[in-house]
């Protein structure tokens, strides 16, 4: 199993969290989330990212969803980058239900399965569907 945690502007990553609470009926283990302020020191936010990577740790390693590339939550993220650590920017609700039916396979396949869900979970709603999808009868 991986652990998940998510960081991002607040309140996203606890919102995220509880989206998972929500469809689940409570929270799958090992799934944490840091919300990041304006105001917050970002050397303090790096140390208790840091622990909850420690905290979340599993045999898989930790996957980290972060919100916006380039922003601080994905700076303090990219900090955390390891050996067992990955992290993805552009953190969508497909993409942490992905991390959370497919947390047992190994870490790389599941960054893999990730970004596939968080692509695939973008689409277009209304009177034309898509040229590869057919509407339903």
């Amino acid at each position: 199993m991986a652990g998940i945690l998510i960081i991002a502007h607040a309140p996203y990553a606890s919102a995220m969290r509880e989206c998972v609470t929500h469809i689940y009926g409570g929270c799958p283990a090992r799934i944490g989330a840091l919300d990041v302020s304006p105001d917050q020191d970002t050397a303090a936010l790096l140390d208790t990212a840091r622990e909850r990577v420690e905290h979340l740790r599993e045999e898989n390693g930790v996957l980290v969803l972060t919100d916006l590339f380039g922003a601080t939550p994905s700076n303090i993220a990219a900090q955390l980058v390891g050996r067992d650590v990955r992290v993805l920017a552009g953190a969508n609700l497909p993409m942490l239900i992905k991390a959370v039916c497919y947390r047992s396979v190994p870490l790389d396949t599941l960054v893999d399965k990730v970004l596939s869900g968080g692509s695939h979970g973008i689409l277009q709603i209304g009177a034309c569907a898509p040229a590869n999808q057919t509407t339903p009868r």
